[in-house]
């Protein structure tokens, strides 16, 4: 064998060497054995060119060559030479059924096995892995039963590779009792075995079942591997479990599997669904190689955990690094845009997706959806969401909650409606989407009836999400008294969903009911700093000033500091932070005129202020100062002054917009011509020619 390598060996270096017949015939038959002698393609064709020179036609040599080839996966090779034989022999059959399924060619694959059959030839172990791969990715449960049948009738279904096989093809199929009923008969288990049936149970929610398997695959003296490890740490990231995944982790380091890609992408994940972005870094910089799926990890932890300038950060990183971002990596970065509201950052990713040809992926289209109508563009969101072929849940439900963010109900009805005829299911999201639509728009009976139907026609229990869309749709219209009753009947009501009511007690003007909702969101959370900064404000808006410095003093007391109100614009890929009064931004004298010459347009307009907000005991002079200086119109101004005649002016703002703001931006656009557009915390406001998009109804 030795010497008929060497025979090989030199025939490859120099394809133009003279060799014998008998070296030929004596290297072919070597090759029968040890078909991996061969280690590149070009060796295969070299190989190729001697059994043409010296013994074309023979099928024993041709179904050599064509094994070779199919050891590469060089289909189009290995079929020309197929075709040339009129009897192919077994070898041949083998290595085309392979050659098939390893190029993702499964009906061919299972043709020619069917062929094989039907000439006479008798398949063995080695034939069934690719058969039974094909089954499984043409998710053909029967015709994999029936391949098992034949394995059974050839005697064949004692052979390890064949098992693990079986045990494949039933656990991608989800046929789990059937994979473990295979793998109980095994006379002989190898570690892929156990890692078969243990991903295989994970994959199909299974945990308990799979953290099972891997206690009796250490009884039975078998360690986990890296497969192993891949497969159980989603199921620690799913439980939240993040002792249990610090002592898989600790196993990893122990055995040196921490430096294996899958298993430190695993473990990226899990730290991130357990909310440690700290180690999911940390793991992700002691990674020496690292790949699209590491990066995709990292990046995908921080935007879900709220961390997404670091996740932009990291985005910058993975692309100075050449690494190229897949549909993955768009998808996990789109939504850092959209809660930061970068709408210039958001575009050059949309130009980005453009150019590496994923604006036809679902997955990225539904992000971009989401991305626009977050960052106040409803009309580009709506034309990406017409050009998506194959809609699926996401995209109908991103396209639904951008209308109803920006007061569009009547479209949110339509779309909703529509999805459902395209035939499909709403699912509890898209509730939450619809339910806010009606919400934004008091269109309580449209309300009503989608809340009653979740249940009754979707089996969709009503969730925290839900209680709180109606409970803010009976709030904003003043039926507060049925927003006080829905919320009671709710199992375990949370101070948020409370202070859904507390703000409307506010806007309503009623005291009463306010301190009542106030001590039930004391009692579930007695450091809720909104409940307290509503409460005081509600008791200065009533003129009793004692109450409310009372609060102010316990908060004092708490060491409860209230967030400021805030707005932010972008210019020129550069965001402007604004707090009311604030002087630290260096065109504040500027702004300061730009706001003055405003303002007595205003007046000249009818402006009046509403000092009815202003709640501190000031004199009028000194509240319509305060209302002057509001964090929205100073960023307004600059806006104004910073960009082109006719440019739209965007604005955000961490709380709701006043009652004054509203009117005044009314103004503002009909004297300055702009289409001026705020999202405050509860919705979009699109100003133009002195209306807003709201209709007054926020």
């Amino acid at each position: 064998m030795a010497s008929t390598l060497g025979v090989l060996e030199a025939l490859l270096r120099n394809p133009g060497a003279i060799a014998t017949k008998l070296e030929v015939k004596q290297l072919l038959k070597a090759l029968l054995k040890r078909p991996g002698a061969i280690t590149s393609a070009s060796e295969a064709k070299q190989l190729h060119a001697q059994i043409l020179k010296h013994n074309p036609s023979s099928p024993l040599y041709t179904s050599t060559a064509i094994c070779v080839y199919s050891n590469f996966k060089l289909l189009n090779q290995s079929l020309l030479l197929f075709k040339t034989l009129q009897s192919p022999p077994s070898l041949a059959y083998k290595s085309i059924i392979k050659c098939y399924a390893v190029n993702g060619r499964f009906v061919e694959s299972l043709a020619s096995f069917v062929d094989m059959r039907a000439s006479g030839n008798t398949p063995d172990h080695s034939v069934f892995p690719s058969v039974l791969k094909a089954c499984a990715f043409l998710l053909d449960l029967r015709l994999g039963e029936a391949v098992h049948g034949c394995i059974i009738r050839l005697g064949m279904d004692v052979h390890l590779i064949t098992g693990n096989a079986l045990i494949n093809m039933y656990a991608k199929l989800q046929s789990l009792a059937e994979s473990e009923k295979v793998f109980e008969t095994m006379t002989t288990r190898d570690i892929i075995s156990w890692n078969t049936v243990i991903a295989g149970n994970a994959q199909n929610g299974l945990h308990e079942d799979a953290l099972a398997m891997v206690r009796e695959m250490g009884g039975a003296g078998l360690k986990p591997d890296i497969f192993t490890l891949s497969a159980i740490l989603p199921i620690f990231a799913q439980y939240v479990d993040v002792d249990k995944g610090r002592e898989i982790h600790g196993y990893v380091i122990r055995y040196g599997f921490d430096k294996d890609l899958y298993v430190a992408s695993s473990l990226i994940n899990m730290y991130s669904r357990c909310a440690r972005v700290e180690d999911s870094i940390r793991v992700f910089k002691i990674t020496r190689q690292r790949d699209t799926i590491s990066w995709n990890s990292v990046i995908a932890g921080c935007v879900q955990n709220g961390m997404f300038d670091e996740g932009l950060r990291l985005f910058r990183q993975m692309l100075k690094d050449n690494v190229i971002p897949g549909s993955v990596s768009f998808s996990s970065i789109m939504p850092a845009c959209a809660h930061l509201t970068t709408l210039n950052l958001g575009k050059q990713l949309h130009g980005y997706i453009m150019r590496c040809g994923f604006d036809d992926n679902v997955f990225i289209s539904s992000s971009l959806v989401d991305m626009y109508a977050k960052c106040g563009h409803i009309r580009t969101a709506g034309w990406i969401f017409g050009g998506i072929k194959g809609r699926d849940m996401v995209s109908w439900t991103a396209m639904i909650m951008g209308c109803a963010l920006h007061g569009y109900a009547e479209d949110a009805i339509s779309l909703f409606e529509q999805m459902k005829l395209e035939g499909i299911r709403p699912n509890h999201v898209a509730i939450t989407a619809i339910l806010t639509a009606c919400s934004h728009a008091g269109m309580i009976d449209e309300g009503r009836r989608y809340f009653d139907r979740m249940t009754e026609e979707y089996g969709i229990r009503p969730g925290l999400e839900h209680y709180a869309a109606m409970a803010d749709l009976y709030s904003r219209k003043g039926k507060l008294n049925d927003a006080y009753q829905l919320i009671s009947t709710m199992t375990t009501p949370t101070g948020t969903i409370w202070s859904l009511l507390l703000s409307a007690c506010r806007v309503h003007k009623n005291v009463d009911l306010a301190e009542k909702v106030a001590s039930k969101i004391f009692e579930v959370d007695p450091e809720n700093i909104g409940a307290r900064v509503l409460l005081s404000n509600i008791y200065a808006n009533d003129g009793r000033w004692k109450e409310a410095a009372k609060v102010r003093m316990t908060m004092r007391n708490m060491g409860i500091r209230k967030n400021p109100a805030c707005s932010w614009i972008e210019v020129k890929n550069k965001i402007h932070t604004f707090i009311a009064d604030d002087k630290s931004h260096p065109l504040h004298d500027e702004i300061n005129i730009a706001l003055c010459e405003l303002q007595e347009k205003m007046e000249l307009a009818g402006y009046v202020a509403d000092t009815s907000e202003v709640l501190h005991d000031v004199d009028d002079e000194q509240k319509k100062y305060l209302l002057y200086g509001h964090s929205e119109r100073r960023a307004i101004a600059f806006g104004i002054m910073s960009t082109p005649a006719g440019t739209t002016i965007r604005v955000i703002k961490n709380i709701r917009i006043c009652v004054d703001c509203h009117t005044a931006i009314k103004l503002i656009s009909k004297i300055v011509g702009r289409e001026i557009v705020v999202r405050d915390n509860s919705r979009f406001h699109h100003f133009r020619d002195g209306e807003c998009s709201c209709g007054e109804y926020w």
